[in-house]
């Protein structure tokens, strides 16, 4: 009798998932021509989102025991040790530890130049389409509230044309008004935390590097003068 029960409910839980996908499309359709743009930001600001997610994933490695492995290659193997194992690491901690050993034989200061100028390399690509991920953000309202001031426009017109003012008119003009603003604050707001969770994961890989460079550099000046390198972190 249980088994009956159960079976009875999945076909209404499909039935109630189809009736709120119903009603989406219908409000959509609804909102009139101005939804369309507000779905665009959605969509593309999503594909945006998603692909730096993925990205910045990749590109997260544990800085910590990447540090150890270089700073064991350095002292028991050498410079080139040490560049193989950043060349076989993803990620742009990686890639500013191997710029950096690259210029190891001008001198410290070279090594600081590299780093930074290559640091910054790496932050543009992280931040990349974070741009347009914020202009969607702050151009979805927008069109919600173009599509409400046209909407409401629609409404007065009806108004001033029938000569009168009745309930019904007036009620489709304000509904067309309000589905457009709130089909695009609630797109800005699905943006806005996708935009802020990729900002934090950034700015997170941007404090590694900076931190990992330091101690690159200060394991530079320990090997060039002849001391052990500390596998700090073990």
């Amino acid at each position: 009798m249980k088994l009956y029960s159960l079976l009875l409910l999945l076909p209404q839980d499909a039935v109630a998932d189809d009736g709120f996908v119903n009603l989406l499309v219908q409000r959509f359709n609804e909102g009139g021509e101005f939804m369309w743009p507000v779905l665009i930001c959605l969509i593309v600001g999503l594909a945006i989102a998603f692909e730096r997610i993925i990205t910045l994933n990749r590109a997260d490695i544990n800085t910590r025991k990447f540090i150890v492995t270089v700073k064991g290659a350095l002292e028991e193997e050498g410079i080139e040790a040490a560049e193989e194992v950043c060349a076989n690491t993803r990620g742009p901690v990686a890639s500013v530890f191997q710029a950096g050993l690259l210029r190891h034989d001008e001198g410290i200061e070279a090594v600081e130049k590299a780093i930074i100028s290559y640091g910054s390399i790496e932050m543009s690509f992280l931040e990349r389409g974070l741009v347009w991920l914020s202009l969607f953000i702050s151009v979805a309202p927008m069109f919600g509230f173009l599509g409400t001031v046209v909407g409401m426009v629609a409404a007065f017109d009806a108004i001033e044309t029938a000569g009168d003012i009745s309930p019904s008119l007036v009620a489709g003009g304000i509904k067309v008004a309000l589905l457009t603003t709130v089909f695009g604050l609630i797109t800005a707001i699905i943006l806005q935390f996708f935009y802020n969770y990729i900002v934090s994961k950034i700015d997170r890989i941007v404090i590694d590097m900076e931190e990992a460079s330091i101690e690159l550099i200060d394991s530079l000046v320990l090997l060039k003068s002849g001391q052990p390198v500390s596998h700090g972190g073990e």
